[in-house]
């Protein structure tokens, strides 16, 4: 749990710097150490004990001694003094989207606002335009972004969400029997509201008290006997269920959810003279007949195991009665990554350093697709610095025997759909990612265009991040999906579905809408960094609640036979 204490301090103190117009380079050091300590598979405290601290990426002698200083006396000084110089109502404006931290400052010496609420009244009447280089366009940004924030209050990102359950799971495992997290959560969905934690426990009373203790809480809700609620970092809600372990697979399924599909279970269990319940499966005579295991609710009720992600009443039950359940993606099929960038263009670290961290990883292949030449804010390459780049990566490509390495580029598709590299240069490359990054606002049939035509280009083999959206933060490009999916299918284009927890896109909804018109997807992690590489599993769990399977995705075949895999 403190690894996620130390991480929430850490982006706090960078948001606090940034705000302060403190070097880019030291706001960046503490946000890359909060994603470390939050990815970390052992406790902070373990690491620190063993002196191994400054081990971590990103991790130095200054970061190494406030993370001893808060294991030694539950705060950070530094951190303590940041919250003391900026006002509450500044940082509170550079949490909403638009609102940089220039923007935030300029407001807050002229009006001082101390609420969001004092931010959007002020922007309905004409006072900002007296800040010098605001505009009407400025104002309707802010408002636009107030309204984005408030959307996205009470809504956790799967990714940010994930690793909080993790942790308070392994916290309680010596406390109870049985721990699992359970809800929306362990659905996989994009978005969660709150947490749910299962347990099941002899000793409640045992289970109850250590999850109540947890150093996390930031304030207790709700307690009873098997049940509590406590609030943690960001108001995040978490829900312990204490039960009974003859029950823990009826509360498994239960809690799991969906409701929807909840219900369609109850109606199969009554239809069949049973009842289900989180307690267990029920005969007449209210005999237990299954719930110790959740494999043997679906076994009695006819059906096979339904797997999580697919429990949204969306045709799943039908399937597993007819025995046409999807053969769903997995972790261990994705054989290699088709999107990633090195410190050529925006990325964190060298080539050589990205192919090794793909290697620890087991991957077969990875497509190196630094950004191109019209992306200027992500350093995008030339021309030359392009056929430089190919020059190295084919040196390094000779240099491994284990693992291939495609020359490629994430190529932008520019606001009249032609391309940022001429077709001989792309001829050069292995692997052609093309991607909109701007002129967001086009018309839907403008917008639909530049992406149809960038698919009918014979080198572009994947779209990426076809929608655009940045989950709470930006809404998804107006794209006639129809048409999208149907020059997909016909020009044997794939789409992205993009792991990074910020962008989930495709979404699963799109994924079964590819999944139904016969399109190709690669499930990559746009990785800028080490780190990134882990959102992989984020990925493969959209495609799976969209139902992919495996011959739908093309980086969970061989190289060759994913090389193979040619354009009309």
């Amino acid at each position: 749990m403190r690894n996620l204490e130390i991480a929430a301090i850490f982006n706090q103190v960078a948001d606090l710097l940034e705000i302060q117009g403190a070097n880019p380079f030291r706001v960046r050091a503490y946000r890359r150490a909060a994603l470390n300590i939050e990815g970390l598979t052992d406790s902070i405290e373990i690491v620190a004990g063993q002196g191994v601290v400054r081990n971590i990426p990103g991790i130095g002698e200054d970061l190494a001694n406030k993370i001893q200083e808060y294991l030694q006396t539950g705060k950070m000084e530094f951190h303590e003094q940041l919250k003391r110089e900026i006002p509450v109502g500044l940082a509170k404006m550079v949490e909403i989207p638009s609102v940089g931290p220039k923007t935030a400052k300029l407001i807050y010496d002229q009006f001082r606002i101390q609420t969001i609420e004092d931010l959007e009244a002020l922007c309905q009447t004409d006072k900002l335009l007296s800040v010098p280089g605001f505009k009407k366009k400025t104002i309707d940004n802010i408002l636009r972004g107030i309204e984005i924030h408030r959307r996205r209050k009470g809504n956790y990102l799967l990714g940010r969400t994930l690793p909080i359950a993790t942790g308070i799971c392994r916290y309680m495992e010596p406390h109870a029997e049985r721990v699992a997290y359970g809800g929306s959560l362990r659905r996989m969905k994009e978005i969660v509201h709150d947490v749910d934690i299962l347990a099941a426990s002899s000793d409640p009373e045992k289970a109850m008290k250590a999850f109540l203790s947890m150093p996390l809480i930031d304030a207790v809700l709700a307690q009873g006997p098997t049940k509590a609620s406590v609030r943690v970092q960001d108001d995040l809600q978490i829900d312990l269920r204490v039960i009974e372990p003859k029950s823990w697979g009826a509360a498994m399924h239960y809690f799991t959810g969906s409701k929807a599909h909840n219900i369609r279970m109850r109606e199969r269990a009554i239809k069949m003279g049973l009842k289900l319940n989180e307690y267990g499966l029920f005969d007449a005579d209210d005999k237990s007949v299954a719930g110790v295991r959740e494999e043997e609710i679906f076994e009695k009720l006819g059906l096979p195991f339904i797997p999580p992600v697919l429990r949204e009443d969306q045709g799943e039950i039908e399937a597993a009665a007819e025995g046409t359940l999807p053969n769903l993606v997995e972790l261990q099929d994705i054989c290699g990554d088709l999107h990633m960038h090195t410190s050529w263009s925006d990325g964190s670290y060298s080539t050589e350093e990205m192919i090794e961290a793909a290697r620890q990883r087991g991957y077969k292949y990875v497509a190196i697709t630094d950004h191109s030449k019209s992306l200027g804010v992500a350093g995008g390459l030339s021309e030359d610095d392009l056929l430089r780049h190919v020059e190295e990566i084919r040196t390094l490509d000779a240099k491994y025997s284990d693992i291939r390495v495609l020359a490629g580029s994430e190529v932008d598709i520019r606001q009249d759909g032609t391309l940022d590299y001429s077709d001989e240069l792309l001829g050069k490359l292995d692997f052609v990612v093309a991607s909109v990054h701007t002129g967001f606002k086009q018309d839907r049939a403008t917008l639909t265009g530049r992406v149809v035509r960038a698919m009918q280009n014979p080198y572009v083999r994947v779209i990426g991040h076809p929608t655009g959206r940045l989950l709470g933060d930006r809404d998804p490009y107006d794209l006639d999906f129809d048409q999208v999916m149907k020059e997909a299918a016909r020009t044997r284009t794939c789409l992205e579905v993009n792991a990074n927890f910020h962008r989930l896109d495709l979404s699963d909804v799109h994924c079964r809408k590819a999944c139904d018109m016969g399109v190709h997807v690669i499930i990559s992690t746009d990785s800028h960094n080490y780190d990134d590489l882990l959102n992989l599993p984020y990925g493969v769990a959209t495609a799976q609640r969209g139902w992919i399977e495996k011959d739908r995705v093309l980086n969970a075949r061989p190289v060759e036979e994913m090389l193979a895999f040619k354009k009309k």
